[in-house]
């Protein structure tokens, strides 16, 4: 495109007795275009073209109303990404995440400054509560501090038989079990804080014949000071946008409700194809990758625990009957949404 001054300077040119080929050499237009400029005197540039829709215009009004689906939660953008892949969507991922970033409040900062452990040293764990009342729906959450490679589980309720379970199958998902593992207040893991002295804390007696079994010792965090576990709580948070509110809403539109098995079926497969299989910000490595290295470290999974809690020893007694409404999924909600029910991590890696 020519703009005002090179036409002024053509012709100036033009003024200096140079030829239509020469200006053109001296200028960079064509021919053509100096003949143009010098038979129109008026005339300054080109009309300009009307710009073309960009790959994501189609899918604009997709993302905000997936955004809005999700209010009061935020929508990740690599989460959206992967939903308008599936939908044709050929665009990059920065133009998404400015679009999304310019209609949502930017997330909190987090000021916490992590530290950093050795290979199977440390595992952080933490329950989330996604859903209270007769549906109740929480999340098991367990990472490790080294190689950040994570396990997820969806539970419906927090009992210590069901803490305990969900341990085993993070350490066989794992591949080992490491030296200490974290945890806040849990009422199923410590009874008192300090009650022997300080930093001498009453642990259950069913929690910790279980940790005994296994070969970790259990650490508590500083009093009203979770984000000592600032690993496991920024996975929940990651969590959260990436795979639970996008599972959430977009089943909500189809006026499903998300129970333990599909979030489970879900969860597995975000786990092998993103979570786990991601370029971790902190570490700049794949927490799968990682893992490798950091199972080295850690101990031998031990026989199943069949210690002071018996399982399913005293069954809870069953809730009034009651209405299903919602519950039941159509097969096509699993068809696009999951593969084949796997909660582990992939054999080569949570």
């Amino acid at each position: 495109m020519v703009g005002g001054e090179a036409a002024l300077e053509i012709r100036v040119l033009a003024k200096h007795g140079l030829g239509v080929r020469e200006i053109a050499r001296q200028v960079g237009v064509s021919r053509n275009t100096v003949r143009r400029y010098l038979r129109e005197p008026e005339a300054v540039h080109y009309r300009e073209r009307p710009p073309r829709p960009g790959k994501l215009a189609a899918f604009e009004d997709y993302v905000v109303a997936r955004l809005a689906s999700a209010l009061p939660e935020r929508l990740a953008a690599s989460a959206l990404l992967r939903e308008l892949r599936e939908r044709g969507y050929a665009g990059g991922y920065t133009i998404l995440k400015d679009f999304v970033a310019a209609r949502q409040a930017p997330a909190a900062a987090d000021p916490v400054v992590r530290f950093e452990t050795a290979p199977g040293e440390q595992m952080q764990v933490d329950w989330a509560s996604l859903r209270r009342g007769p549906d109740r729906l929480s999340v098991f959450v367990a990472t490790l501090g080294w190689s950040r490679a994570a396990y997820v589980e969806f539970v419906t309720d927090e009992r210590l038989e069901t803490l305990l379970a969900a341990h085993e199958r993070a350490f066989l998902a794992f591949g080992g079990v490491p030296q200490k593992v974290l945890y806040d207040n849990m009422r199923t893991v410590v009874l008192a804080r300090d009650h022997y002295g300080p930093g001498q804390h009453r642990y259950h007696p069913s929690f910790l014949d279980f940790a005994g079994h296994c070969g970790f010792r259990p650490r508590l965090c500083q009093p009203y000071r979770p984000r000592t576990k600032g690993k496991v709580e920024r996975f929940i948070r990651y969590l959260r946008s990436s795979l639970w509110v996008p599972l959430a809403s977009q089943m909500a539109a189809e006026g499903v409700v998300v129970d333990r098995t599909a979030a489970n079926l879900a969860a597995g497969r975000w786990l092998r194809e993103v979570a786990n299989a991601r370029v971790h910000a902190t570490t700049g490595a794949v927490p799968a990758a990682r893992l490798e290295e950091e199972r080295l470290a850690l101990r031998p999974v031990p026989a199943p625990y069949r210690g002071l809690v018996p399982r399913d020893a005293a069954p809870r007694p069953s809730p009034e009957p009651r209405p299903i409404v919602g519950l039941q999924h159509p097969l096509a909600i699993y068809d696009t949404l999951f593969v084949p029910p796997v909660l582990a991590l992939p054999e080569v890696v949570a």
